[in-house]
C-alpha cells in the first residue's frame, strides 16, 4: 500500500508501507492493506509507518487522513 505525507510546504513522505498507525482524535489506530475506505481527523502525536522492514516515526500536529483502494493521504499541519 503506499503512504504520501504532505505539509503545506512540502511533501515529506511518499513510498510503500506494509503498516500505518496515527493518533486519531478517539485514539491510535492502525492501518493495513485492504483496509475500507475511511476519513479521520488526527492530533498531535506520533505517526509510525513500516517501509522496506523498518520501523519509522515522525511526531505531527494536527490533520486529517484517508484511504482508499490501498492509498493513504496523510495531510498534516506541521511535523515537529
Amino acid at each position: 500500500m503506499k503512504l504520501e505525507i504532505v505539509t503545506p510546504n512540502q511533501i515529506f513522505f511518499s513510498g510503500n508501507v506494509s503498516l500505518v498507525t496515527l493518533p486519531g482524535t478517539s485514539g491510535m489506530f492502525t492501518v493495513l492493506k485492504n483496509h475500507a475506505p475511511m476519513i479521520s481527523m488526527l492530533t498531535n502525536g506520533k505517526l509510525t509507518y513500516v517501509t522496506e522492514g523498518k520501523e519509522k516515526d515522525v511526531l505531527i500536529q494536527g490533520g486529517f487522513m484517508k484511504i482508499d483502494k490501498n492509498v493513504i493521504s496523510v495531510c498534516v499541519e506541521s511535523l515537529q
